[in-house]
């Protein structure tokens, strides 16, 4: 390791380092670190990333994927924990007998060449090293730096200088590699039981950070709050001590200043000042004494560290707020123990929202199995907690062990609502849906759950500037609105956006703003004669609702006018009610007038438009117009210019009657729907009549009634109606309609067209 060391730091004769894995966050800081210090670095991974691409930029040599001939030149390879011995890349290199050396290696002797600070610590690396560079550099020390996560503050998660004498590195305890260090100063930060796929138990851990500890040469920063951290350091004439009350230096009068937190710092009970730290939690704060504990020990002056400190905005995935309105906040961090959920929810608690909802993604399988009941113990901290699949990691999976494993472990220990949502591609419609005014969201977790934080952020700021930029009351919406709860066949993946309009200024406003950004605009009613995909509808769903929508009135000659949002039914009974009659037929139509308008729907002989008087509706330009009945054209269940328009309200015309008269017509409509048409859900007639035979009578000839697929079936009722029996998907439900089709195709050669509209995609987009 000394001579590698000699190697790095000889400019003469620069090396040619291969990086096997080059992608990842801790092998693209190795690259910047030896690009630094002017060696030439080529690099190779299975993906190209923008993270290679960046490297690229300042002098990687990066091939894609891995080939033998990539470490042909190599004077080195450097090959990360996830590659394998039939890497083609690895098994070149050994064959040629080329030197090998895990990261961790290259790291210890590219330290060695500096004066090494290792952060360690089952918890905290990446924040505390990374506030440790930040404040050395900022007291003019121009610390050389190597971290595990994208640092915004500092520039990249590695830099060599060349001209400082200080290297902060984070020391990685997962494997065993910490004992390759020999380090100037090092902070151990807690001591705790994990990664046990690699360690015995917790005294195998110990040791490898007693080692730790015997081979630094200058300070050791322990934290007097972790017992084992405490054993190991304590008592050593180098170890220097922080935290609470008992320790060398010690923070009180901590506040929090929601978003970030102040604290008075002594040393040996002596008061050096105060610090305002730009990140949140009594966590922080204890990380936050780890720096200056160690700053102090290399000289650094302490106004310039609580300077730093104020400007310290944090590590990627480190409660790193994604989105922030008056509204709602969401939060991504990386912890994955429970120790680290425990703290994240402790942080979250101090910001004083209303509720901390919590999308947990578990990391590896070995820990969810030995965790499981710690897990289920600090996750009851939030209000409501979702749980996707476990993230293998490198690991295989272990039989009986997901992430319903932590769901039935929260059950034992609380009744705080959990949800599995094993697919992390579609887990934030779930957790997106749930989401109320006053809520904090943390997408946890070590893998990529922060994906689905993302995808809700972005999409909630679509929906809060849609809701923002009309007055108060005008729309309602939310985001993933399941379309199962508004069809009348229940099936139906979410809508993107759900929207809800009360006036025709609401209305024209939202298709105007999603038009002019290129987002899809749906019209739905009360979804009586549509099937939604079960991966959803992509972009905004509007459905009129309450307000002019909603307003049924009628005057003295017998015209009614009702808003698009109007179930028919409704309508019938309010002209009913007044003593008009002719709407009688609606009474059997489960839709609303926006539907019914723009498929002229019809039962009993009679259409939709042949109570038409005048229709007003919202043109393609966008301009709210009204026409009279005479000037719209009209076919059987098709109204061409409302296929291009929207509906917004109508006029309808009746006939003055009796009550007895128009009862009589209700009670006929109703009975004859009872006795045609099946009680379970369905969308009403699936196929429109061919010419010459009804459809229903073509599906009965053919015996398929009662026919099923999963849950949907063939009615017994009425052969054109293809029911939902309960739990039916829209996958199902079109199965059974393209068997319809086919077997009339082929036994009758006949072809059935849906009346259905069917809409959405097949799996989620968006």
């Amino acid at each position: 390791m000394i001579d590698l060391s000699k190697r790095l730091t000889d400019r003469t004769t620069p090396l040619h380092i291969h990086l096997i894995g080059v992608a990842g966050s801790g092998m693209s800081g190795l690259a910047l670190l030896l690009l630094g210090m002017g060696h030439k670095v080529s690099g190779s991974d299975r993906v190209t990333t923008a993270e290679t691409e960046r490297m690229q930029g300042v002098g990687l040599v990066f091939s894609s994927p891995h080939t033998a001939a990539a470490v042909k030149k190599a004077d080195i390879v450097v090959y990360s924990s996830a590659i394998k011995p039939e890497n083609p890349a690895y098994a070149a290199a050994k064959k040629a007998k080329t030197p090998l050396l895990r990261r961790a290696e290259c790291l210890a002797a590219i330290l060695h060449t500096k004066k090494g600070i290792v952060i360690s610590g089952t918890h905290g690396k990446t924040t505390t090293s990374s506030m440790t560079a930040h404040v050395l550099r900022e007291a003019g020390h121009k610390p050389s730096h190597y971290v595990g996560a994208e640092i915004p503050i500092l520039g990249a998660n590695a830099k060599w200088s060349e001209d400082g004498e200080f290297m902060v590195a984070e020391g990685d305890e997962s494997d065993g590699t910490l004992a390759l260090y020999r380090p100037e100063h090092a902070v151990i930060l807690n001591i705790e039981a994990e990664h046990l796929d690699f360690y015995r138990d917790i005294d195998h851990i110990k040791e490898v950070f007693t080692q730790l500890a015997e081979q630094t040469t200058g300070k050791i920063v322990y934290c007097a709050e972790d017992p084992v951290a405490s054993e190991v350091c304590a008592g050593r004439k180098n170890a220097i001590s922080y935290g609470w009350e008992e320790a060398d230096y010690t923070a009180t009068d901590v506040r929090d200043l929601k978003g970030s937190s102040a604290f008075t710092v002594t040393k040996k009970g002596k008061v050096l000042g105060d610090v305002e730290l730009g990140i949140p939690g009594n966590h922080n704060v204890l990380n936050a004494l780890a720096a200056i504990a160690l700053a102090d020990s290399c000289g650094a002056e302490f106004t310039l560290v609580a300077r730093a400190l104020a400007t310290f905005a944090g590590a990627k995935r480190r409660f790193e707020t994604k989105y922030l309105s008056a509204n709602y906040r969401i939060v991504d961090d990386y912890g994955h123990h429970p120790s680290e959920l425990a703290a994240t929810l402790q942080t979250a608690r101090s910001l004083k929202s209303k509720r901390v909802i919590v999308l947990f993604q578990p990391h590896r399988y070995t820990r969810t199995q030995a965790l499981a009941d710690d897990f289920g113990k600090v996750l009851q901290a939030a209000d409501m907690v979702f749980i996707t699949d476990v993230y293998a990691a490198s690991e295989k999976p272990i039989d009986g062990v997901s992430g319903e494993t932590l769901v039935e472990a929260m059950k034992l220990h609380g009744d705080i609502p959990v949800t599995s949502v094993p697919d992390l591609a579609t887990a934030h419609h779930a957790v997106g849906h749930a989401l109320q005014p006053g809520d904090l969201l943390i997408t946890l977790g070590a893998g990529n759950v922060h994906e689905a934080g993302t995808r809700i952020a972005a999409d909630l700021k679509i929906l809060e500037e849609m809701r923002g930029l009309m007055p108060p009351g005008e729309i309602d919406g939310k985001l993933y609105e399941p379309m199962s709860r508004h069809t009348t066949l229940l099936v139906g993946g979410p809508a993107q956006f759900w929207i809800e309009p009360h006036s025709f200024y609401g209305f024209a406003f939202l298709v105007d703003y999603c038009r002019e950004r290129g987002i899809p605009v749906r019209v739905v009613g009360r979804g009586s004669n549509l099937l939604v995909r079960d991966g959803g509808i992509r972009g905004a769903v509007i459905h009129p609702s309450g307000g002019v929508f909603s307003e049924v009135t009628v005057d003295g000659r017998g015209h009614v006018t009702a808003g698009a949002g109007v179930r028919l039914k409704k309508l019938a009974s309010i002209a009913g009610g007044s003593g008009i009659g002719g709407f009688e037929w609606m009474e059997g139509i489960p839709g609303n007038v926006g539907g019914a308008l723009r498929m002229n729907a019809g039962a009993m002989g009679i259409e939709t438009f042949d109570q038409v008087v005048r229709v007003t509706f919202l043109d393609e330009d966008g301009v709210i117009r009204t026409r009279e009945r005479e000037e719209i054209v009209t076919q059987y269940r098709n109204v061409p210019e409302l296929r291009r328009n929207f509906a917004l309200q109508a006029v309808f015309k009746g006939k003055a009657d009796s009550a007895a008269n128009i009862k009589e017509r209700w009670d006929a409509s109703r009975e004859k729907r009872k006795s045609s048409q099946p009680i379970a859900a369905s969308a009403g007639c699936t196929f429109r009549n061919p010419e010459y035979i009804p459809a229903g009578r073509v599906i009965d000839s053919m015996g398929l009634k009662g026919t099923t697929c999963g849950h949907a079936a063939i009615s017994e009722v009425h052969g054109n109606f293809v029911i939902n029996q309960g739990g039916a998907s829209a996958l199902e439900i079109l199965t059974l309609i393209e068997f319809i089709q086919d077997k009339a195709r082929e036994d009758r050669q006949v072809e059935l067209e849906t009346e259905i509209k069917i809409l959405g995609d097949d799996e989620a987009a968006f």
